[in-house]
């Protein structure tokens, strides 16, 4: 269901043709401008105009923002939106984002300033929510909740910024007693304005009626064009994730810096080791430090079988997802010393090693940071006479590292020595009981070569340097790594997350991260009906934030009921349900998932001291960055990187389009890009700037924009 480049193209120039704008090669008043690169985003406060900064943000897309709220706000009229460079006309701003229609109120100069500029440069508004009225080309057929509905993209949305969407776009319904999502189901009028016609883009049925109505459409009128919004949403809902693309695309015309992309990537620890069993009569894991001193040590400890092995590598070929096995190849030295020499789970992984990633999790799992004193619940850092750390020496974390490096090269195991795992993330600081970082773990990192040192993503959200090397921050899913079974899951779930009057432990009461279950959950049910689809939920929203960062689990839950599959296969099976096939998963490994959050934490920093700027004069694009900072950048099919005399392709497609990194050939200080012969380019247009009247009456204020679940204390990993 891919469309094809250009297809994207198409509806990009059918769009602008409809308002009367020119494409290149047509006669138009006035030469052709400058316009920058850059998106102007009028603030009211809402959670709607949030929303769409914050994936201008995400994206590394540059804006401008004014608060309306800000007394001192800059006044919105034509000196602030264009001028004149080198005795070109310059439009500042390549797309204008709005609160709703007509923010500035009755009669006000700034909006016809905003109406102007945008019939002047052919640049492109966003009403981030407004209702359905003859203002924007609709009547209202139904206004109310919009939870547990199903919209779909239209043949125009589909053929038009919607393409990278298969058709539903359900919206959330995570609370029967939470009014989630408000909005209005509009019909274009009967009859339009002189000239001005509705195209709905994203429509739902409406209640009680055999029509549909529009939620989301293109009105073009007095010579400009508006993307119509007619629901309520926040940046967290998925609804919104999913549209968010094409709201951008739309605005931008197709051609922006900033890109996003669709990550997910699974890290699966303790390969090769065994993992200690949680036990439902003691609410307490054996052999691990949440038991308390002098419990008797787990005797049935958790490993994967060669059965186990073979069913993954076949599960990652037919799900088209590569794992990424962090393996402790001391476990199976260990094994093979209980089972005369002979490991069997070893031996069919090396066989089937092309299938999967592989990364140093150390040889024997220690934990590397502070010396634990696990005499009391919870441990503590062991001290010295006088007071001071103990700490796991740099010759004790470099043996780790190396051996289990060797091991994989007996092995003939294919291991990047960029990468590092160490076992429960130690080394790093550890709140509450290790404050600071082992200072011994940076120095071993130089030592072993490291560049990519996994961190825990609930403990540490941003990447950080450590030594040589740069953190890659891991989401852990709540399956927990002391259950192979759904009733072991779902008892341990249980004592965590329900009140102590139900029996739990009741951590979760008066928690400002965690809310406790009603009641707890079924042993043979809960697991499916709603462990799994709230962790697919909670993956899921990370996806469609243009989050590279990778989840992980741990070899347990691909043994015994595999109870880690059931969670990957439904967040699979739902991305492939929402997405088409132009606009896949990406599934990097660690050291790519790392380069990708460096490179843009550079190119943020650059974008927000102000050292990079962009704009596009007809076909030709202009970019230029401080030297060592990678250019983000999103542009049609066809476009080319500009180097002296010679030209490359531009990035790799994804959704219809080009996207990627790239920077200055040699001796170049500038990037320039050629777009694609055809691609629509603005002229100048005579007219007048006309005053727009305000709304009738005010916007509703939003009901119950939901914010995400809050989630537990997540993969617990021998805490």
């Amino acid at each position: 269901m891919g469309r094809t480049p250009r297809l994207v193209a198409a509806w990009v120039a059918a769009a602008l043709l409809a308002v009367g704008l020119p494409t290149a090669g047509a006669s138009a008043a006035g030469a052709v401008p400058r316009v920058d690169l850059r998106v102007l985003v009028v603030d009211d406060g809402g959670p709607a105009v949030e929303a769409i900064r914050t994936e201008l943000e995400t994206a590394g897309t540059p804006y401008t923002r004014v608060d309306l709220a800000d007394p001192g706000r800059p006044r919105v009229d034509e000196a602030f939106l264009s001028d004149t460079v080198d005795g070109r006309p310059r439009a500042k701003y390549q797309g204008v984002v709005l609160p709703h229609d007509n923010p500035f109120g009755d009669g006000s100069a700034e909006m016809a300033a905003v109406a102007g500029y945008e019939r002047r440069f052919g640049i492109r508004q966003v009403d981030a929510y407004t209702y359905a009225r003859p203002a924007v080309g609709l009547n209202a057929a139904y206004a109310g909740t919009l939870d547990g509905r199903t919209a779909q993209v239209t043949a125009e949305g589909a053929a038009g910024p919607f393409g990278y969407l298969r058709k539903n776009v359900p919206f959330e319904d995570n609370d029967s007693g939470v009014g989630e999502s408000y909005g209005y189901l509009g019909v274009p009028l009967e009859r339009q304005a002189d000239g001005a016609t509705y195209t709905s883009y994203l429509d739902a049925p409406v209640p009680g009626q055999s029509r549909r109505g529009s939620l989301i459409g293109q009105y073009t009128h007095d010579g400009r064009s508006e993307l119509v919004v007619t629901f309520v949403y926040n940046r967290h809902q998925s609804q919104f994730r999913l549209l968010s693309r094409g709201i951008v695309e739309w605005l931008t015309q197709g051609v922006h810096l900033g890109a996003a992309r669709n990550y997910f990537a699974i890290h699966v620890d303790d390969v090769f080791g065994s993992d200690d069993r949680w036990d439902s009569r003691l609410n307490c894991t054996p052999g691990d430090v949440d038991c308390p001193p002098g419990t008797h040590p787990e005797t049935d400890p958790i490993r994967m079988t060669a059965a186990d092995a073979q069913h993954a590598a076949q599960w990652s070929r037919d799900h088209g997802l590569t794992l990424d096995l962090a393996f402790n190849g001391g476990g199976s030295e260990g094994y093979k010393e209980a089972h005369a020499g002979s490991d069997p789970l070893a031996q069919q992984l090396v066989s089937d090693q092309s299938a999967f990633r592989w990364i140093d999790h150390t040889y024997n799992h220690p934990f590397i940071g502070c010396v634990q004193d696990t005499s009391v619940v919870p441990w503590r850092c062991a001290t010295d006479a006088l007071g001071n750390v103990r700490w796991t020496s740099r010759a004790a974390i470099t043996a780790q590292i190396g051996d289990n490096r060797a091991w994989a090269a007996r092995q003939g195991l294919a291991v990047d020595k960029d990468e590092l795992v160490t076992g429960e993330h130690s080394g790093l600081a550890t709140l509450p009981q290790q404050r600071d970082d082992n200072p011994e773990l940076a120095p071993a990192l130089t030592q072993a070569g490291v560049a990519w040192l996994a961190a825990d993503s609930s403990r540490e959200r941003e990447q950080r340097r450590l030594g040589p090397a740069l953190t890659v921050p891991r989401y852990p899913m709540n399956i927990f790594y002391n259950a192979g079974k759904v009733t072991e899951q779902v008892d341990e779930y249980n004592w965590l997350y329900t009140r102590a009057s139900d029996g739990g432990s009741g951590l979760c009461e008066g928690s400002a991260t965690t809310t406790c279950l009603e009641a707890p959950l079924p042993a043979e049910t809960g697991y499916t009906d709603h462990i799994v689809p709230l962790e697919s939920r909670i993956a899921m929203g990370h996806v469609l934030a243009n989050d590279p960062r990778p989840h992980f689990i741990h070899q347990s839950n691909l043994a015994e009921e595999r109870i880690g599959y059931r969670a990957l296969e439904k967040i699979l099976a739902d991305y492939r349900a929402l997405f088409a096939d132009s606009t896949p998963l990406v599934n990097l490994r660690m050291r790519d998932i790392g380069a990708e959050l460096r490179k843009r934490a550079t190119w943020a920093a650059a974008v927000k001291a102000g050292t990079v700027s962009a704009h596009r004069t007809g076909s030709d694009i202009t970019v230029s960055a401080p030297a060592g900072v990678d250019v983000t950048a999103t542009l049609p099919t066809g476009t080319v990187q500009v180097q002296g005399t010679g030209r490359i392709p531009f990035g790799t497609a994804y959704a219809g389009q080009r996207s990627g990194w790239a920077a200055p050939a040699a001796g170049q200080g500038t990037l320039a890009f050629a777009l694609p012969d055809g691609t629509w380019a603005p002229r100048i247009l005579s007219g007048k700037a006309t005053r727009v009247p305000a709304p009738a009456t005010a916007l509703p204020v939003p009901r119950g924009v939901s914010t995400p679940v809050p989630h537990g204390p997540g993969d617990r990993d021998r805490r």
